[in-house]
């Protein structure tokens, strides 16, 4: 944390000029830190950064690791939207996923938060796990939907086995009994089903919300705008260059103020970006704006991408946007990767 200071102090003086919008404090489980230094981060920031007086603060936090006192801080300290990893309402998934929770702490920290003033909460939820069936998913849906009141906003993803984690080499090894593709495809399904009838609405791949609480942090990461990451390992990218920070703890430990290695973006790699991250997003991308920034139209570009996608029905082109249509979503992979320009 002392490191981490350090680098902020040091590095925010690059971005005097620019005002924060967004703050998310995560890529990890943050509530297992002493609420007070997430306290002192937040008082730092405020002195290095201009923040928006309606920006967007949001914190990851794990239900095994958080107490009434410790929400109370995190609101007193300005934070005012929670993302709580509930990722199963089975308590034996979550055994089997390594978590440290029970469904019962995740209500406990649940009712906590809301009970502490905490008005924008995400839920993340898994589907495609070890020992998953369609009906015990739905059953972590409906627990998930019957909350009082229910979250505004979810992050519904499917399991993704990495290889060279203690998973893949379960998997590898005929250990792991993973859901069938059937099974995974009847779970993405349902998801949408189930959440529209409650109100949520999908406005990227993975994420639905109630109208007003989509996370603009990530939506700014879509929509390809400046963020600056401080931290072990943190990614940035700000004026079309991406940089990252030192991955190493004890090199970090060692000099957190460390310059990370910068790359600025072609021309190219900005329009392959505004493509296939924009996409992610159900509204798609505006071909107005890909004219502003690139001074192309989008058919000089991607004028034989777009004519084989709409054609396969996999894309729409509509009122001035280009988006998924809802086939092309479950294959988005195959459509984003067409727009690689090299």
């Amino acid at each position: 944390m002392d490191a981490l200071k350090k680098e902020i102090t040091a590095k925010s003086q690059k971005y005097r000029a620019y005002e924060v919008t967004t703050v998310f404090i995560g890529g990890g489980t943050p509530s297992i830190v002493k609420p007070q230094w997430i306290k002192e981060l937040m008082e730092l920031l405020s002195v290095c950064f201009t923040i928006a007086e309606d920006a967007e603060i949001s914190m990851e936090m794990n239900p095994g690791t958080v107490a009434e006192e410790s929400l109370a801080i995190y609101k007193a300290a300005g934070i005012n939207r929670l993302s709580i990893g509930l990722q199963s309402a089975k308590d034996e998934e979550l055994a089997l996923l390594g978590r440290i929770h029970s469904f019962e702490e995740f209500l406990s920290a649940y009712t906590s938060a809301r009970s502490m003033g905490f008005f924008n909460i995400n839920v993340d939820l898994m589907s495609a796990l070890p020992g998953q069936s369609l009906t015990s998913y739905r059953e972590s849906l409906e627990r998930v939907l019957s909350l009082s009141p229910p979250p505004e906003h979810i992050s519904a993803y499917s399991l993704i086995v990495e290889e060279g984690t203690p998973f893949y080499d379960a998997y590898e090894k005929g250990e792991l009994m993973l859901p069938s593709e059937e099974e995974e495809r009847l779970m993405y399904e349902e998801t949408e089903k189930m959440l529209r009838e409650h109100g949520f609405y999908r406005y990227e791949i993975s994420n639905y919300a109630k109208k007003g609480y989509e996370c603009k942090h990530n939506v700014g990461y879509w929509r390809r705008e400046n963020y600056v990451g401080f931290g072990l390992g943190a990614a940035s990218m700000v004026e079309n260059v991406r940089f990252s920070g030192e991955t190493d703890l004890e090199a970090y430990l060692a000099n957190p103020l460390k310059e990370a290695e910068e790359t600025a973006l072609s021309l190219e790699e900005q329009m392959e970006e505004f493509m296939f991250l924009g996409l992610r997003l159900i509204r798609g991308v505006e071909e107005s704006t890909f004219c502003e920034l690139f001074g192309k139209s989008v058919e000089e570009v991607y004028g034989e991408v777009l004519d084989k996608h709409v054609k396969n029905g996999l894309l729409c082109r509509t009122d001035g946007r280009i988006y998924l249509s809802h086939r092309g979503i479950d294959v988005s992979n195959y459509v984003m990767s067409d727009f690689l320009l090299s």
